[in-house]
């Protein structure tokens, strides 16, 4: 497939880049940083400010997917960051329905993960509060998305720790719930390389279409 990937560069973007190009899949990167991007024949750098929607358009142009993993800084205030979020989010879907994209996928966050029926992970007593504005911020995009009905769309919420780690490929998926570890320590983590070929596995065969949901070991 042909697919947009909107913060190729990122912490995540840079996993889920790796991941389409083991399986072969022809990336538009976008990122203001693109010139950080490997040398690659079916890689095509795309820098731009996720805010251009006509520059997004043509990038979009002819995808079979875009991909939003669009990461704000993470020293600037909370709101700052929000206002950044849904404007970045906002001209991604209107450059989506412009080029005629079906698909979008998107890297959401924990914080909206149930630990108990009907209590998001983000407003506990284990939640840190070091957390809260990326926990509002990654929200954000959910919100935007739910609405949409021109194109078709997921949400992949990582579990509480999303770690520089290896990729297995061994890992088990769940809905509103945060995934847990079935072992004695009860962690709730994954590595960001197994996050990403979750991600493109719900690329190759969806299976979540309209709504969000996770992944843990």
């Amino acid at each position: 497939m042909r697919i947009s990937l909107v913060g190729a560069t990122g912490f995540i973007g840079s996993r889920l880049l790796n991941e389409l190009i083991r399986r072969g899949h022809e990336v538009v990167a976008i990122a203001r940083g693109a010139d950080k991007l490997p040398d690659n024949a079916i890689i095509h750098p795309v820098p731009i400010e996720v805010t251009d929607v006509a520059a997004l358009t043509r990038a979009f142009r002819g995808s079979d997917a875009v991909i939003h993993a669009l990461a704000t800084p993470k020293d600037l205030a909370t709101e700052e960051r929000m206002a950044r979020m849904r404007a970045g989010t906002a001209a991604i879907i209107s450059a989506v329905k412009a080029a005629g994209v079906p698909r979008v996928l998107a890297v959401g966050g924990a914080g909206t993960l149930e630990v108990a029926p009907g209590l998001r992970f983000m407003d506990s007593f284990i939640f840190p509060k070091a957390w809260q504005g990326s926990a509002i911020v990654t929200a954000e995009i959910k919100e935007l998305l739910k609405g949409e009905t021109v194109f078709s769309w997921t949400y992949l919420c990582p579990p509480q720790f999303l770690e520089r780690g290896e990729r297995t490929g061994k890992f088990r998926l769940g809905t509103d719930q945060i995934v847990v570890a079935e072992d004695s320590f009860g962690r709730s983590h994954i590595s960001v390389e197994d996050y990403a070929v979750a991600m493109i596995d719900e690329l190759e065969q969806p299976k979540h279409t309209g709504r969000r949901f996770t992944v843990g070991y």
